[in-house]
């Protein structure tokens, strides 16, 4: 009983704390509507280049990199949950700040070497600037998640002014996509048992090493197709 109580206190705490700083960020309803603004255009803008890209190498390489191009920016419920967890002043400065990922965008792609080759065509590009990378494709997380995440600055030109505006981009292959979505579906929010969480996240891990191996056979098929072209 006591242990129900203080979980009921701590939530009503949670619930006050997350009240007071939905308060904080919707006080000037105008700013954050333009912050908002900004994150899409920087959306737009990542898309654009990434679909410039595709549209080269098809015309070089004669087939698309890209398979498709998903994006989203949070919504402000989001953006609120976020800023309570990680324990961030709840201002609309610091949320440009502190939260990278408030635009999105993931790029899915045919082959791993597709990958890295469009990362490193984007991040070439003079208006790019590279804040942060984490490869999740070489050093996989704990549960098999793959993907390579770029985490950059672009710029947006409005009316009068230039923001440079921060986008989380995500590569990753079809395989990787399939199996983090599932993933995701899965287990986002679910009250697993705890007897059956540890078997749960092995049977998810191995099927994360099975979409890599499909990742690598399906590369060497391609690349001994491209070998025994008739030329």
């Amino acid at each position: 009983m006591d242990t129900k109580l203080n979980n009921m206190s701590l939530n009503n705490d949670l619930d006050i704390e997350r009240q007071q700083i939905a308060t904080a960020i919707l006080s000037n309803r105008q700013r954050l509507d333009a912050m908002m603004s900004r994150y899409k255009c920087a959306v737009m803008e990542v898309e654009t280049k990434f679909k410039v890209l595709n549209e080269q190498f098809s015309l070089e390489y004669d087939r698309n990199p890209i398979e498709a191009i998903k994006s989203r920016v949070k919504s402000i419920d989001s953006i609120i949950e976020k800023i309570q967890r990680k324990n961030i002043k709840p201002t609309l400065e610091s949320v440009e700040e502190n939260i990278s990922d408030i635009a999105g965008v993931r790029v899915i792609c045919s082959f791993r070497e597709d990958i890295y080759y469009l990362a490193k065509c984007f991040l070439n590009q003079d208006d790019i600037r590279l804040v942060e990378i984490k490869d999740y494709i070489k050093k996989p997380k704990e549960g098999g998640y793959r993907s390579l995440h770029l985490i950059v600055q672009v710029p947006i030109f409005l009316q009068n002014e230039k923001r440079n505006v921060k986008v989380e981009v995500q590569l990753r292959t079809i395989a990787m996509d399939f199996w983090a979505s599932l993933e995701h579906k899965l287990r986002y929010k679910k009250e697993i048992n705890p007897a059956d969480a540890e078997e749960l996240a092995k049977d998810l891990k191995d099927c994360a090493e099975t979409s890599m191996l499909l990742d690598i056979r399906m590369e060497e098929i391609k690349n001994r197709i491209n070998k025994s072209k008739v030329k």
